[in-house]
């Protein structure tokens, strides 16, 4: 089997060899870009989508949000920042654009060696190799449908853009109409470890799919807040 092969965009020299002796030691193929520009070149250049992105915020060139941007033009490999900027509108913003994690320096590199190995294997599990059974690959709820297999999702027939976190939010929602779902419980669908996450994150990340179905906060058509609880979709 090919190894997973993980590009990080940094340019600390000291923290690339850094991350590059934890992953490769932890059997991943890594590719290492000095600046966002490199970084995006690497990507389109390369005839085989990376399983994994890993992006310093400020970096000469193009800094990590433009970078991310960029890259969720034509790809949707999960996203990890890896910065030291560590404001609270500073990953709000990192996800809003589309990323899947952020992790603030410093850093313990065994932790960045297990986030990348759960969002990959959450990513990999989405995919068609994964081979949902016919009656689950479809869930459907109101005019919303949702493809497991080919990880679409479709609005009165239109297709709408969603990223992976977005999607595995909208699969345990959407398996589970009507019921609640904890805070907890999309944590885990979402990273499979929710201590990886907070509150912030999962807020953006609802408020992004809320604004891509035209759902109202104040009367939602489709996921609701449940104070206290954590979200439900109705049926």
């Amino acid at each position: 089997m090919d190894k997973y092969r993980v590009l990080i965009a940094e340019d600390d020299g000291d923290i690339v060899e850094l991350l590059i002796l934890y992953l490769s030691n932890a059997g991943y193929d890594v590719t290492a870009a000095r600046n966002g520009r490199e970084a995006v070149e690497i990507i389109g250049k390369d005839d085989k989508d990376f399983d994994m992105v890993i992006l310093d915020i400020m970096m000469p060139e193009l800094n990590g949000y433009e970078v991310a941007m960029e890259i969720r033009k034509n790809h949707n490999m999960p996203i990890m920042f890896l910065s030291a900027k560590n404001q609270d509108i500073d990953k709000i913003m990192g996800l809003d654009i589309g990323a899947d994690d952020y992790l603030t320096k410093p850093f313990n590199p065994m932790e960045v060696v297990a986030r990348v190995r759960s969002n990959i294997r959450r990513y990999r599990e989405m995919t068609p190799a994964a081979a949902p059974s016919a009656d689950s690959a479809i869930l459907k709820c109101r005019d919303l449908v949702l493809d497991t297999e080919k990880m679409m999702l479709t609005k009165s027939g239109e297709p709408v853009q969603i990223t992976v976190m977005e999607f595995r939010i909208l699969q345990l929602l959407m398996k589970n109409p009507g019921k609640i779902m904890t805070k907890k419980q999309i944590y885990h669908a979402m990273y499979g470890d929710e201590a990886f996450t907070d509150d912030n994150s999962l807020t953006v990340h609802i408020s992004k799919i809320r604004a891509k179905l035209d759902d109202s906060t104040l009367e939602p058509l489709y996921i609701k807040n449940v104070r206290g609880l954590g979200y439900k979709i109705e049926k």
